[in-house]
């Protein structure tokens, strides 16, 4: 008979942060949610930031609050998603994070600012996503984020 393994505690802070990031994925992309899978999904969006906030780099916390700013975004809570889109382009402006990262946090505070019905600031980082989208080095990355940008409720 073996052994149990025996985590680290960061190990399980990495396992943790890892899983429920993609559990936030998998509920996102549920056609059919429910109330409970949308406050399901809430929390395990900040299960995710928390656990990569014990472990992870200024990179892992800034996708973190990237998340969560989604998350609320298509939940419609424009508030709690304009706050985590300030907080993912903070750590961005605060650690330099340049190409995709930067070019989401825009992404982020856009659609936050179309949900608040905030045209002016959603136009004015629809267009500092567009010009940060332009210097992502990787095409299907640049492909990708550009999809996503098209996606913003009033963008044009």
């Amino acid at each position: 008979m073996t052994e149990p393994k025996h985590y680290t505690e960061q190990e399980c802070h990495k396992k943790f942060a890892i899983d429920t990031f993609n559990l936030t994925w998998q509920l996102l992309d549920k056609t059919d949610r429910t109330e409970e899978d949308d406050e399901r999904m809430v929390h395990a969006a900040h299960a995710s930031r928390f656990h990569w906030g014990e472990v992870g780099t200024a990179i892992h916390k800034e996708r973190g609050e990237w998340q969560i700013s989604r998350v609320y975004s298509v939940l419609n809570r424009s508030q709690q998603a304009l706050h985590h889109a300030r907080r993912c382009l903070a750590i961005c402006q605060q650690h330099s994070i340049a190409d995709c990262d930067i070019a989401f946090a825009h992404e982020a505070m856009a659609r936050a600012y179309a949900i608040a019905e905030d045209s002016a600031q959603c136009e004015m980082h629809i267009q500092l996503a567009r010009k940060a989208g332009q210097q992502i080095e990787e095409e299907e990355d640049r492909n990708l984020f550009l999809s996503e940008l098209e996606a913003i409720p009033g963008y044009e």
